[in-house]
């Protein structure tokens, strides 16, 4: 069954100072850097899978990471920027201090360097590692990734909280914070399917269980049987060290199940079960069960997401190194 999305990638760029600037992925392409650093996706791919070869949970995480990146000034790598004496960065809100997988990226950098030195940016490792990581399992690529990026120079711990969805978001919620990405309903409910691998914090959802609208409830809409599993798993609504699987019995393996759980009433988080209460996600994710279909789907929305708000041309830098800016 095939998911007519008829969507066009905005290929307009914002001039600034005479330069290309902030782009919706006009100026990426395939094979960026095929002629400066020939290695560099070979290279990107090697290391990533040397490291998920021996730590199953590294794809959920650099997948999370990208996604963090990505909707906080775009996929400019400021994600990867440590704070400094007079800046508090990105990586020490709250929604991304539980963010792992820093040291991975930073090896894969130095791999690159060696091979090809200040060519290729941490922006496109990361989206290339993110990737891989995804890809491993399968041992071929999953989307493709267009190249380009420059990192950027600012990373504020302000512009947090005001870009990245929260677990507890309703679908309103849900749709203008992707809208604002230029991104549809459709490519909501697609990048949500990424919960199907990885695991979320107790304290992410337990509100569902134990005091969904401050009369100590729980969430009518959360599937009981699973309700009381979690429960046991999470036993006190505070707890911020548990974590539990975000798609039960398969958190590790990339699939569509996630999409199962889904119509199940199943979904962890709020932000999750927000998408079976409009019936257009509905038929979204009734169509993605099919496993097929998803990863078509997904390797399309990826490559919007990856697109979002990038630098290119002269705009931003290629970091040293991808903690600190040069």
């Amino acid at each position: 069954m095939k998911i007519e999305t008829n969507i066009i990638l905005l290929l307009v760029c914002i001039v600034v100072t005479g330069f290309l600037g902030v782009c919706q992925g006009g100026n990426l392409r395939k094979n960026f850097y095929k002629t400066t650093c020939p290695c560099a996706e070979k290279t990107i791919q090697d290391v990533t899978w040397k490291h998920v070869s021996s730590n199953p949970n590294l794809p959920a995480k650099l997948l999370r990471m990208h996604f963090h990146d990505c909707f906080v000034r775009g996929c400019d790598a400021s994600i990867l920027l440590n704070s400094t004496a007079d800046n508090t960065a990105e990586k020490d809100s709250p929604p991304n201090q539980s963010l792992s997988g820093f040291d991975v990226i930073d090896d894969i950098k130095v791999e690159v360097e060696k091979k090809c030195k200040g060519v290729v940016s941490c922006a496109d490792i990361l989206s290339l590692a993110a990737r891989d990581s995804v890809s491993f399992q399968f041992q071929k690529p999953m989307w493709e990734v267009l190249t380009g990026r420059r990192d950027g120079t600012v990373s504020l711990i302000a512009d947090v909280l005001s870009n990245i969805p929260a677990p507890t978001f309703n679908f309103d919620q849900l749709k203008n914070s992707f809208a604002r990405k230029n991104l549809t309903v459709h490519d909501l409910v697609v990048l949500s399917g990424g919960h199907t691998i990885g695991r979320g914090h107790c304290i992410g959802f337990t509100n569902r269980l134990y005091n969904f609208t401050g009369r100590g409830d729980q969430d009518p809409s959360l599937n009981p049987t699973y309700a009381e599993i979690l429960k046991k798993k999470c036993p006190s609504p505070t707890d911020v060290i548990t974590t539990v699987e975000m798609d039960p019995g398969s958190s590790l393996k990339f699939d569509s199940s996630y999409y199962e759980i889904l119509l199940q009433n199943k979904g962890l988080f709020q932000s999750d079960a927000a998408l079976v209460t409009i019936k257009r996600a509905r038929n979204t994710i009734e169509e993605l069960v099919s496993q097929t279909d998803f990863f078509t789907e997904f390797a399309q929305s990826m490559k919007r997401m990856g697109a979002i708000e990038v630098l290119t041309g002269t705009t931003g830098e290629i970091r040293k190194q991808c903690g600190k800016v040069n």
